[in-house]
């Protein structure tokens, strides 16, 4: 009698902790397979050779020689076990970059031998890819500093990389907002974490209600989808607090908006502190605690 009592009793426990975890998330079935598959595919994005993982280096150029090498003498230091001693130089003359490559190193640019060229920067939409055995790198542009990002594609935390912490996924968190327009559109200046500050025109904010009361954050124009740059009250502590990004879709047939905080992720800059992440302005501070998406990962900036 005892043990059938005992055995009830572990029953009803175990009952009632499978629906505490059913409560933990909420949405139907198709909503929740909808947010996973869009994560699985985010996580999958960073480990890309594109992606954030693999960041080892950010060098801001000085005008004239910059050389670069594994000896710590170089002005841009590789790390020691990627490289040659002293690999090249890039020169900068105004906004200009030159590579001069040394003799008898391996060294090729977007997969041919390197010779002494003129680089594309990423504000190209092309940049000229330098690579020496697992490392990339190229220029970069960031307002009036240039610089070259280095990437490893054997870097450590590729290996490391186990996943990103979420909030439990609920639908609730996906709601139905209105678009405010900006005529004409309004400028933003967005700080960065590299102290630069980068000029935006935004096309309208979107505006919801959320327990009875109303937020507003200001968007920027990312083609099919709208782009948004926003912290709240979690920042800082569940999340990192140099804000969170979201893409919001813009209005569908039907002229319904809705904005789905369950996708909203952690910026570049949470994974590496080779990023150059942009920062909310202060109009995107939202005094509401946004319990959806991702939590903070690492240390980052």
């Amino acid at each position: 009698m005892k043990n059938s009592f005992i055995t009830v009793l572990l029953s009803l426990f175990l009952f009632c902790l499978g629906c505490s975890e059913n409560i933990q998330e909420k949405g139907s079935k198709k909503y929740l397979a909808e947010i996973n598959n869009w994560h699985s595919k985010r996580t999958e994005n960073l480990k890309k050779e594109n992606g954030w993982l693999n960041l080892v280096g950010l060098f801001w150029l000085e005008q004239g020689e910059n050389t670069f090498g594994t000896n710590a003498k170089n002005k841009m230091i590789f790390p020691a076990d990627r490289g040659s001693d002293f690999m090249g130089k890039l020169i900068l003359l105004d906004s200009i970059v030159t590579l001069e490559p040394n003799e008898n190193v391996d060294i090729k640019v977007n997969g041919k031998n390197a010779e002494q060229m003129i680089l594309k920067d990423d504000m190209s939409g092309s940049p000229d890819i330098m690579e020496f055995g697992s490392l990339k790198w190229f220029i970069i542009k960031r307002g009036e500093k240039i610089g070259v990002r280095l990437r490893d594609l054997n870097a450590p935390l590729l290996a490391q990389f186990k996943g990103i912490e979420r909030f439990p996924i609920n639908s609730d968190w996906r709601i139905e907002a209105e678009f405010i327009p900006y005529n004409p559109p309004k400028k933003l200046l967005i700080p960065t974490v590299i102290g630069t500050i980068e000029e935006e025109l935004s096309p309208g904010a979107v505006k919801f209600v959320k327990d009875g009361k109303d937020y507003k954050f200001d968007l920027q124009d990312a083609g099919k989808q709208y782009f948004a740059v926003f912290a709240d009250l979690t920042s800082g502590k569940e999340t990192y607090g140099g804000g969170r990004f979201l893409y919001i879709d813009k209005p569908d047939s039907t002229g319904k908006f809705f904005v789905d905080f369950n996708k909203t992720y952690n910026p570049p800059c949470v994974f590496t502190k080779y990023a150059t992440c942009p920062l909310p302005t202060k109009d995107n501070y939202l005094k509401l605690e946004i319990t959806a998406g991702e939590k903070n990962f690492g240390e980052g900036h």
